[in-house]
């Protein structure tokens, strides 16, 4: 993933929209994406700010709700496949996919 542009250069993309030069010519001046010009010039007007929003996230751990059931499964049934548990689990109605990979660490 990249960083965000500098606010100096964001500032100046925004003061030239706002001196009435087009989205699209100041994109072009300054070599970045049409969208990014007008979602900055959008932001500024609601805001202020031409900061840059918080990037990434953290994604919400979907398994860890059901953590003792999976761990006391695989204590009882060592050779238990993925497909298995993940069929297991859908019985008690949670869904997920074998593709993404489940591995639970250890405690």
């Amino acid at each position: 993933m990249t960083t965000p542009l500098s606010k100096n250069l964001r500032e100046r993309i925004v003061l030239a929209i706002e001196a009435g030069e087009s989205c699209r010519s100041v994109a072009a001046h300054f070599g970045i994406a049409v969208s990014s010009a007008v979602k900055w010039s959008q932001r500024y007007r609601m805001s202020g700010s031409v900061e840059p929003r918080k990037m990434g996230g953290h994604r919400k751990r979907v398994l860890e709700p059901h953590r003792d059931f999976i761990q006391e499964r695989i204590d009882k049934a060592p050779r238990l496949t993925l497909h298995q548990l993940k069929a297991e689990l859908a019985a008690h109605g949670v869904k997920v996919s074998h593709e993404t990979g489940m591995a639970i660490p250890a405690p």
